[in-house]
């Protein structure tokens, strides 16, 4: 959930951020292999369990993008109570080849390839990403006509951070309910891949994580 690319947050060792980092991905993995597990059944006992877990890290952890002063005051997210009408169990369809390279001031080019697409309802189409790098992973932002949403989008799935809502069948889980907020919402020091037109809904999305404030 943590999703960006990081400096070395002040008053800490570089050594010390990586395992920081890696600790942050480890522990947002096991949180969505429990809302995996638990969604078979009961996908609103899993959101609530999302929320709560994600609060507690942004609260706590070392590697969270909240600053010490916004930590001391934070009482959790904005995120509305889960909507069932905005799950979907996605067929997987041919997309247009296209090519994006996100500029980084950390991580250099980080280059993504559009691999399929997918429809959410009667929201609209939203492009599905392969990161091209090393280890690969898939990546799905949202960008919506929300007036309350961070502007430049949210992200619904980045594997290789550990956000995956997993498949059912051959079809890819898409639930907006599970929208977040990228680093850089929080803190400018982050710098994060955006929603491009691929993945803009002209629709509101009245679930999902709200603007921080």
């Amino acid at each position: 959930m943590n999703a960006g690319f990081p400096v070395i947050a002040p008053g800490r060792h570089p050594a010390d951020e990586p395992f920081a980092v890696a600790d942050w991905r480890r522990r947002v993995a096991e949180i969505y292999a429990d809302v995996r597990r638990l969604s078979s059944d009961d996908p609103a006992a899993a959101h609530a369990t999302w929320v709560q877990r994600r609060d507690e890290l942004l609260a706590e952890h070392p590697a969270s993008p909240l600053d010490a002063a916004t930590k001391a005051s934070f009482e959790g997210l904005d995120i509305p109570h889960y909507d069932a009408a905005y799950r979907f169990e996605c067929e997987i369809r041919p997309a247009p080849a296209q090519r994006l390279d996100v500029s980084t001031g950390t991580d250099g080019v980080v280059p993504f390839e559009r691999i399929a697409d997918v429809e959410v309802g009667d929201l609209g189409t939203l492009a599905v990403w392969r990161l091209r790098g090393y280890a690969g992973g898939l990546f799905v932002p949202v960008k919506d006509a929300s007036p309350d949403t961070y502007g430049g989008g949210r992200y619904l799935l980045d594997t290789i951070k550990g956000a995956d809502l997993g498949m059912a069948g051959t079809r890819l889980v898409v639930d907006l309910n599970f929208a977040y907020n990228p680093s850089c919402a929080y803190d400018p020091a982050w710098t994060c891949p955006l929603a491009t037109r691929a993945n803009t809904l002209a629709a509101e999305v009245p679930v999902g994580e709200r603007v921080f404030a």
